[in-house]
This record gives C-alpha cells, structure tokens and sequence, in this order.
C-alpha cells in the first residue's frame, strides 16, 4: 500500500515519504503548512490513490473531542420517556456514533482526516490521546467497548494557530508541506489549467512570487488563490502584456483574487505613491 500522489494532485518525494511512512507506522500523519497549500486536499488524494472510504472530521472552535467518539441524546430520551416511547429502554437508541467510531467500525481499512485540530480547545488533541494510540473506547451509556477492526490510516491537518501538546506530538509522524516553488507550481497549475500558454503563466507566476515577497502583507495569497487568479485570467482572455500593473498602485489585475483584505490593498497603493515621490 503506497501513495505516489495522484493526477490531480502533485506531491513532492517529502510528502509522499511521510504518508508512506505513517501508513508503516500505523501512526497519525500531523500536516502543517500554510492555508491553502493542500493539507485538507491531501487526505481525499491518499484514500482515492490507495482505493479507500475518506471519513471526514472537520474541527471548529466549538468541538469537543468526545463528538468524535460518540455523543448521548439525554434530553430525546427523557422527551420519549414522557410520551411513553417503547425506544427509551434501549439507551443505545440515544447514541450518536462520531467520525472515529464509524472509523473503527468499518470492515475495511479507511482513512480518518481530522482536518484543522488547532481550532479546538487546546485540551482536544490531550483528550484524544488514548483513542488513537491504542485505537479503542468505552461507551459507558452502553458498557461496551468500541475497538478499531481495522486500524485507520489517520491524518491530522494543522494551521499552527495554536501549539500542541507535546504528549500528542509524539504519537503523530509530522511533516510540514512547504509552499510550492515556481517549478512545483507549474506542475500544479498544469493539473488544474492544462494547456495555459508558458509565457502567459510565467508572467503571471512571478509575479504571484512578487506579490508574496512585498514585506508587510498581512496575508499572502495562497496555491488555491493563485489557481482561482490564473482561471480569471484565462476567462477574461488576457494576455502577457496585459497583465502589466500600473504604476498608480502596484496592484495586480483582478487583484481580488490574491489579496483579501483593505490592509494589503493599501499596502500596494502607498509602495506605488512612495515610489513615485522617489521619482
């Protein structure tokens, strides 16, 4: 069982070598880099390229580690309980199976994405220590115990928002996806824009590079937005030339795909106001 990355999605030997390796290790995969270099994209390319079932647990502030285990309805079964419900006998009517019970459950190997874990409080990735080391849990509604049938191929995405425990660091194989060089990104742009004319997308490339560059920018536009830019080029047919910036404020043409906030905006109009005064 190998990835060697997919057509739709270009891996580098580091981050094949990593998910390979946590697949041998039968060890979470924590993937850290940028948003929108590909980390959430990569769980859906490894159980496509291995031939397994994705199950998807998408993190947010709000979730509590126990969700991913299972969650008891009381209040439904003490509304039953009133309406003299036959259901209200048998508590495991009232059990909400989470992502990694349907993943232990499962016949067959799949792959578990825990996507964003540094949204949560910084108790979740402690209080999922166990259950995913030894890849079992009790239910203590029901008695029982829920062991994995087949052990997960686990991947674990992170923003770095928040630093994790050290404790859940080593349990985990971590790599961090680097931003794609130019080289890389045309090998990306090709998957997503085949056939985009070289000179067009070297122009474009660099200077996607440049605007990436400019110190100051509070955030820097990212793979999936340079993909988003260059399909708004190729829409509004527009040329090397044409994508010249001008002098008046430095920004790119449809700069809306690539900057996303006034800060960054402005930035662009007072380098291009101070570089007039310099002239």
């Amino acid at each position: 069982m190998k990835f060697n990355g997919t057509d739709a999605y270009v891996a580098t030997r580091d981050l094949t070598v990593a998910v390979n390796a946590t697949v041998a290790l039968e060890r979470p995969l924590l993937v850290k880099g940028e948003p929108g270099t590909g980390k959430t994209e990569l769980a859906r390319q490894v159980a496509e390229s291995l031939g397994l079932t994705l199950i998807e647990w998408h993190v947010k502030s709000t979730t509590r580690a126990q969700q991913g285990l299972y969650e008891y309805d009381a209040v439904s079964r003490l509304r039953d309980s009133q309406l003299g419900d036959e259901r209200v006998h048998d508590v495991a009517n009232y059990i909400r199976k989470g992502k990694l019970w349907q993943a232990f459950e499962a016949n067959a190997k799949v792959v578990l994405l825990i996507d964003e874990i540094d949204k949560a409080d910084i108790e979740f990735p402690n209080d999922l220590l166990q259950e995913l080391d030894r890849m079992e849990f009790h239910v203590y509604e029901t008695g029982e115990t829920i062991r994995a049938r087949q052990r997960p191929i686990v991947i674990i995405t992170s923003n770095n928002e928040k630093e994790l425990p050290d404790a859940f660091l080593r349990r985990c194989f971590f790599h961090y996806i680097r931003f794609p060089d130019m080289e890389t990104m045309r090998k990306i742009v090709e998957v997503h824009h085949p056939g985009i004319k070289p000179a067009l997308l070297t122009t474009a490339l660099t200077q996607f590079y440049e605007i990436r560059d400019v110190q100051g920018l509070k955030k820097k536009p990212s793979t999936s937005e340079v993909l988003d830019w260059l399909k708004l080029i190729l829409a509004e047919d527009l040329s090397p030339e044409d994508l010249k910036r001008d002098g008046a404020s430095l920004l790119p043409k449809l700069h809306g795909a690539l900057l996303k906030n006034e800060q960054d905006v402005h930035l662009f109009e007072r380098l291009a106001f101070m570089a007039r005064g310099r002239g």
